[in-house]
């Protein structure tokens, strides 16, 4: 090849070799353009690992160029960081969503947006839906993501050696109590009043949802047709205050963290639970534990559970990425999300219509109680909430009260009504 030749193959060359480096630069621009990144607000700061390690993986195989950040505050402090970030303007893109009136709130001011037109939200029912709907139920603005279902944690070991079977009936759960308290070795209920929380919603939610008859009783509260002072809820507070010889020494300064720590060090046999509480126990606790559900008052015949739809996941009304936002919550809305969330966080049951495995066997069972009881929710938690007193911190107040044995279960049951009725015209008959 002579010399001019080879310069013209030359130019030729890095002519192309320039030209094919422009064209990656601006492959890469036009990448770095399409990428996204979509911020998640929660409370949930004990799963992040969850999210980062499984969820965001499984996600970015499918949509590479969204990126997505998950970002936690202590459940305690969420929804005052959030709402004062929302109306700073700095929220994330999607904000993890209460249940009913909180993220309700958020939808009236316009800090939700309607999510009725993003695909998948076709794989939720009605009622999975209702926690993040409208009252007219015609505008959902939140993605349903998992309910938590009530019901007992008890220690195997304790139980087999002490001979006992798990309790279907009231009467069955108080013959346990007594042989447990009689040997004397262990504390037959784990739970303290500290928190207060912690006697109403895995005290008087837990039982209650049978002595109302769940959706039944729930549904005539907020149409007024029930009060707090008839005899199902005075009923279960009575139930609630017979707990109160078998929470063992200082169950009134326990809190929440005592609980979980009087259990899964094994001396306590009986723990009052949310299904959340079992990633916890099967990290900590070093010995067999199993469930049963809400001993039925005798001769009540139908079963109820408290299935209570927990969490949920919106998009930001300010976020500018709200097209990648509705790509996630299409991916939410999927069985293969369905399947990760169930047996990552066992315990979390996915509100979808997906039929997925839950391999935890202790999650399963609480999940097996839907075929068998009819599933409610929190009595406190749609509408009744609104107004001042505030039900549900109301009924946390009275339930300690109960168990403390400062206020018997009419008084509870009489302050409970008495708090709605100051406000909300359905009770005011």
């Amino acid at each position: 090849m002579g010399p001019l030749r080879t310069k013209a193959v030359l130019r030729r060359a890095g002519h192309l070799l320039a030209t094919a480096s422009l064209a990656a630069a601006a492959m890469a621009f036009a990448n770095a353009a399409s990428a996204q990144t979509l911020t998640i607000e929660s409370w949930r700061n004990d799963d992040a690992d969850v999210w980062n390690t499984k969820i965001i993986p499984a996600f970015n195989k499918q949509h590479p160029n969204i990126k997505v950040q998950f970002k936690a505050d202590p459940p305690t402090e969420y929804n005052a960081a959030l709402n004062a970030r929302l109306a700073g303007g700095t929220a994330g893109d999607l904000i993890t969503c209460r249940p009913f009136d909180a993220s309700l709130d958020l939808f009236k001011k316009g800090q939700l947006v309607s999510v009725n037109d993003v695909k998948g939200i076709e794989n939720f029912s009605e009622v999975a839906k209702s926690a993040w709907s409208t009252d007219d139920g015609k505008t959902t603005f939140c993605m349903p993501m998992a309910s938590v279902i009530h019901g007992f944690i008890y220690n195997k070991e304790i139980f087999d050696e002490l001979k006992l079977t798990p309790p279907k009936t009231v009467k069955e759960f108080h013959a346990v109590l007594d042989k447990i308290k009689a040997d004397g070795k262990y504390t037959p209920i784990a739970m303290g009043t500290a928190d207060q929380w912690e006697a109403a919603t895995m005290g008087f939610q837990n039982i209650g949802v049978n002595y109302w008859k769940g959706e039944e009783g729930r549904k005539a509260l907020i149409e007024g047709k029930q009060k707090f002072t008839d005899p199902a809820y005075v009923q279960a507070f009575a139930e609630l205050a017979s707990w109160a010889p078998y929470m063992g020494d200082g169950y009134k300064a326990q809190k929440y963290p005592d609980t979980q720590n009087l259990f899964t060090l094994g001396r306590a046999a009986i723990y009052p639970a949310g299904s959340w509480d079992v990633p916890i126990f099967r990290k900590q606790a070093d010995f067999e534990f199993d469930a049963f559900a809400p001993p039925v008052p005798d001769g009540a015949g139908k079963c109820y559970i408290s299935d209570h739809t927990d969490i949920a996941l919106g998009i930001n009304a300010k976020s500018k990425n709200q097209e990648a936002a509705k790509t996630f919550l299409t991916w939410i809305a999927s069985s293969e999300f369905a399947d990760i969330y169930a047996n990552e966080l066992p315990g979390f049951f996915p509100l979808s219509t997906a039929k997925i495995t839950v391999k935890d066997p202790v999650a399963a069972k609480f999940a097996s109680w839907r075929g068998t009881c009819e599933s409610s929710i929190r009595n406190s938690y749609q509408i009744l909430s609104r107004g001042t007193p505030n039900l549900e911190n109301e009924l946390w107040n009275v339930s300690a009260q109960v168990l403390n044995g400062t206020m018997k279960p009419e008084e509870a049951a009489k302050k409970a009504e008495d708090g709605l009725a100051s406000w909300y015209e359905p009770h005011k008959k």
